[in-house]
């Protein structure tokens, strides 16, 4: 832990409610996190193919609402803060049906051994795809090397399967009006590295009430199927069932109430659909086992929480959204929220890093240096839509502390959307994201709970609530050591950019585009500093604005020192 985080001092006199500083929050997370906890929730979240409404999905919600019960956690009748530790189940009727997969698989005539199977790749099935009659149906399948409208136009088609290198989507409308009664599909990125992983098959959806089927392909079938299909005309038995049927969303909200401001707030948040392990059980048994721990610290009166904590899972994205806007009050009372999406890899394994994705600050635009996108790639940023905030440096430094503490690796990368952190963004509410990538079976049938690791989820969430627990009920003291931090962060980032944009220069760059940068940083960075005035649950002296102001003017000084180089 940075000495500079450690400022905030013991209360004299410790009552049975201690004022704890980040290091006593991390002596209580790290002795108090069982990680076999987490573990034993995403094993079994992951036995499920989760899309909302359906069986999987409602398994794991009633399964988390076990957790808080036994937590201590009681169900809330009339309002979220009748009780210190309250949850609700929130249902919802669903607009279109849900879904789920039960079998499937795919022979190729004349061969004894299937050319793949659910039992083997349960993403073989798009979400969405309905049932062959119960008996299966063969039919003559037609490997297209090329897709060309023209061309399918003049083909005959009827009755039969088409097969594509390509997401079958491509083709659906395509079969759809020539009369086809599926189609065979592949679509795996080149980081999933499919030539190496040559089971693997990524989880996608079809068009809801679509007569024609689709089913995906990993490479290795999609490979012995290209050989049969180049040797003459090979007809296909296929096999598909699933479940399609009204049901209705469910959402499971859980509070931690503030003894000072309760209507002031941390929400976490984690989405139980998709069907990985990593993708998302992980998030979901990290997630459950924080809201337990903090139920236990809570009664045995180890903290005394000052604002509200919340925990969220539901449907990634619409959940969080829902939640932050279909009450306008609460909204205004949310001050950070934090996505947990793919927390638990064994990096090892999978290939993955653990990462901070960062609110939009300026390395979302200028990504140079040692900053680099994903493979999930960039968003589509814009200086109007950074995101000042002490968030990023306060989170990412109590990260490093643990990582110090239980080698583990942190790494960040610059903001790029996608999970359940956009939502807080999209309303002005700082958010961040804790995850994992590039991992070689995102997304994928073999993403399963042998590539989980319960250290990894106990490091992301000793982070996480270390953080929350010291944001919610933050001093001053905490607040002015925060002001530290962000100013040498902010002085820090300078340098790195004044170097990168000393050496653009020499190497041809304008000196104006590359001086925009340094300001742009050297703004981002002050009006972060301004954010830190709201941190303190009561501000009791002027000591948190005075110190903003002189790092403030160490930045600015040391901004036009570089500027006055840069010529």
């Amino acid at each position: 832990m940075k000495t500079k985080i450690l400022l905030g001092l013991l209360l004299a006199g410790f009552t049975s409610y201690a004022q704890n500083t980040t290091e006593q929050y991390f002596k209580l997370t790290r002795a108090g996190f069982k990680e076999a906890n987490a573990f034993e929730t995403t094993a079994f979240v992951e036995k499920y193919f989760r899309v909302p409404g359906n069986t999987g999905f409602n398994a794991s919600i009633h399964h988390v609402e076990a957790i808080l019960k036994k937590a201590g956690f009681v169900e809330q009748k009339q309002n979220e803060f009748e009780a210190p530790l309250t949850y609700r189940i929130e249902k919802r009727a669903m607009k279109n049906k849900t879904w789920e997969p039960v079998d499937a698989s795919i022979n190729i005539i004349g061969e004894n051994q299937p050319l793949i199977t659910y039992k083997t790749n349960r993403n073989m099935i798009p979400i969405n795809c309905v049932s062959t009659p119960a008996e299966g149906v063969t039919a003559e399948v037609v490997f297209l090397e090329k897709i060309i409208p023209a061309e399918l136009d003049k083909m005959d088609l009827k009755g039969k399967i088409l097969f594509s290198e390509n997401n079958p989507s491509r083709l659906l409308a395509a079969a759809v009006k020539a009369g086809a009664i599926g189609v065979l599909g592949y679509s795996m990125p080149k980081y999933t590295q499919p030539e190496i992983h040559q089971s693997s098959i990524q989880f996608g959806s079809m068009r809801a009430n679509s007569e024609v089927w689709t089913l995906l392909l990993s490479f290795a079938a999609k490979e012995k199927l290209k050989v049969a299909c180049k040797k003459g005309a090979t007809k296909l038995k296929v096999n598909i069932e699933t479940k399609i049927y009204p049901s209705e969303e469910l959402t499971v909200v859980a509070n931690v109430k503030g003894s000072e401001k309760s209507d002031e707030r941390f929400v976490f948040s984690a989405h139980v659909q998709e069907p990985g392990a990593n993708d998302n059980a992980s998030g979901v048994g990290t997630l459950a086992e924080m809201a337990r721990l903090t139920a236990e610290l809570y009664q045995s009166k180890k903290i005394n929480p000052k604002r509200t904590l919340t925990f969220l899972w539901g449907d990634e994205i619409v959940s969080t959204r829902r939640y932050i806007t279909e009450d306008t009050t609460r909204a205004k009372g949310i001050l950070w929220g934090m996505s947990l999406d793919m927390v638990g890899e064994d990096t090892k394994k999978t290939g993955g890093s653990f990462l901070i994705e960062k609110m939009p600050d300026p390395s979302a635009i200028w990504t140079r240096g040692t900053d680099k996108h994903t493979e999930w790639g960039a968003g589509d940023v814009q200086e109007k839509d950074l995101f000042p905030h002490y968030l990023n440096d306060f989170i990412f430094d109590i990260c490093k502390a643990q990582g110090k503490y239980a080698n583990w690796t942190v790494n960040y990368n610059p903001f790029e959307g996608g999970s359940d952190h956009t939502p807080f963004l999209q309303n002005k509410i700082p958010g961040l994201l804790m995850w994992h990538f590039t991992d070689v079976f995102y997304h994928t049938d073999n993403d399963r709970i042998d590539k989980v690791s319960p250290t990894e989820m106990k490091n992301v969430g000793i982070s996480a609530l270390t953080a929350a627990y010291s944001l919610i009920s933050a001093d001053e003291n905490m607040a002015a050591s925060t002001v530290t931090q962000v100013k040498d962060d902010a002085l820090v980032r300078l340098k790195t950019e004044f170097e990168l944009s000393k050496k653009a220069i020499a190497d041809g760059k304008p000196a104006t585009e590359e001086k925009h940068i340094i300001e742009a940083w050297s703004k981002w960075y002050i009006s972060a500093l301004a954010t830190i005035n709201k941190m303190p649950v009561k501000a009791e002296t002027t000591r948190v604005g005075s110190a903003i102001k002189v790092a403030t003017l160490a930045i600015e000084k040391q901004t036009q020192a570089y500027l006055e180089v840069l010529k």
